[in-house]
């Protein structure tokens, strides 16, 4: 979109000029020529970059060459490295929502939710190293929070017990994303799921954690739950966290109610 009457432009200002373009907010004095280049292309060009060589391969002159263009370009469509960041962070975050399904029990929704936030960080690697500096404030991000926020709409409770439910089940996706994130690098680097889960290093590490200095830790290692070398009954641990996470929610709920 842009700057239109209904827009206050200098309210507008303070928002980071990442977060503006990522509204469609763009002042003209910045654009090039007519069809040479655009936000879009820049951007993908940058995430195809981030996806195959990290974030840290992800530069200006990198992503103009490219795309074929010199780096003064791109600069004139994105002002710096700090705002193709922000809109390539948004850009992965226009995941499809479901559509709103009548009678769908919330804690499946919560479930779809939670995974679909997993998915981007192990579709994009270099997502989960890009610092968090503020609430999110781009348009796709914010997006993503709308559906979370749909799923409590009639729960009963004030906005801001919604905001920290929404921020807990976040955190656990986000801790869930990187665990999964980085158990894929490790298996496309040659690892095995077993050496990733520690079975492995069972029997070594049975020989080095003693009963006196790791009193707690001693007796769940040797009996095997540590390094997973027995049967987990519980099945897999991020969903089993993740019901625990709902449980609370639901037995809050039931507290209101």
């Amino acid at each position: 979109m842009e700057i239109g009457d209904e827009i206050d432009d200098e309210i507008i200002q303070s928002l980071p000029s990442g977060v503006a373009l990522s509204w469609g907010i763009i002042k003209p004095s910045r654009r090039g020529p007519k069809g040479e280049l655009s936000i879009k292309k820049i951007v993908d060009a940058a995430i195809d970059i981030a996806d195959n060589d990290g974030l840290a391969a992800v530069s200006m002159s990198r992503v103009a060459q490219s795309l074929g263009y010199t780096t003064m370009s791109l600069y004139r469509y994105i002002t710096s490295k700090e705002d193709l960041l922000v809109l390539m962070q948004d850009a992965v975050c226009a995941i499809p929502i479901p559509q709103e399904v009548p009678g769908k029990p919330w804690r499946e929704e919560m479930g779809e939710y939670v995974w679909a936030c997993v998915d981007v960080f192990r579709k994009h690697a270099w997502y989960g190293d890009i610092p968090i500096t503020s609430v999110p404030l781009a348009p796709n991000n914010l997006q993503v929070i709308d559906w979370m926020l749909r799923i409590m709409r009639d729960f009963p409770l004030n906005d801001f017990e919604k905001m920290s439910f929404l921020l807990l089940v976040s955190s656990y996706a986000r801790a869930c994303g990187l665990i999964a994130r980085d158990m894929d690098k490790a298996i496309r680097d040659g690892a095995s799921p077993e050496t990733f889960g520690g079975i492995t290093y069972g029997a070594a590490l049975k020989q080095l954690v003693k009963p006196d200095r790791f009193p707690h830790l001693h007796p769940i290692l040797m009996a095997g739950a540590y390094t997973d070398e027995v049967e987990n009954p519980i099945g897999n641990d991020l969903d089993f966290g993740l019901e625990r996470i709902l449980d609370g929610i639901a037995h809050y709920l039931r507290e209101k109610g």
